[in-house]
């Protein structure tokens, strides 16, 4: 199915939910400009920006990444239980929810529709080096990969790696190099041209 016909069915479903009376257009609205404008992964880029300026908040990202992040103002649903792992010279950190969709809303937003496909969900713990190429990414072959399964109870979010050439940036600008993609693991954040 494309996005065209999706957004069909999506707009379908509503008319038909609003036109019944189970839900109201105004919560809809709500609940939408809630993921534009508060929750989704400029949170979560803002997380790993502050843990790449300050060694006192990275410690704690790394010992309690639900506490920390909470520091910054971001939580809630699907955010209750956060893990915090580092990609370094020997190792990568890749996520996935291999029975459903478990995502971290509050610092990433919505999930994006690969990750929710069976052919991810299954590939990335059989071949994760694989995957990885698939989105462009080739790590060293020492590069030890390993692979986080999300659940109800716990999330991931992936600290990546502080690209080179970014000494003295402030947090807002390093927060503008972290993608959504780099936070999952299936991406890496680059550096000044």
């Amino acid at each position: 199915m494309d996005e065209k016909d999706m957004t069909l069915r999506v707009e379908a479903l509503e008319s038909i939910l609003v036109e019944k009376g189970y839900v109201e257009p105004a919560a809809l609205d709500v609940i939408i400009e809630t993921y534009e404008k508060d929750v989704g992964p400029r949170n979560g880029a803002h997380v790993v920006a502050r843990s790449w300026v300050d060694p006192a908040y990275r410690e704690r990202l790394l010992t309690d990444a639900t506490a920390a992040i909470a520091e910054l103002g971001y939580g809630g649903r699907q955010g209750e239980h956060m893990v915090a792992v580092e990609n370094t010279a020997d190792e990568h950190h890749l996520v996935v929810c291999t029975l459903c969709s478990c995502y971290p809303w509050p610092v990433l937003g919505l999930p994006p529709t690969w990750y929710k496909s069976p052919a991810y969900r299954s590939r990335v713990v059989i071949d994760p080096r694989g995957v990885l190429a698939d989105f462009g990414v080739t790590l060293p072959a020492d590069t030890r990969i390993t692979v986080h399964d999300s659940t109800a109870e716990v999330r991931y979010l992936v600290v990546p790696r502080r690209p080179r050439g970014t000494d003295g940036w402030d947090e807002g600008a390093l927060a503008a190099l972290v993608t959504r993609d780099s936070m999952i693991g299936t991406g890496l954040v680059e550096g000044p041209a």
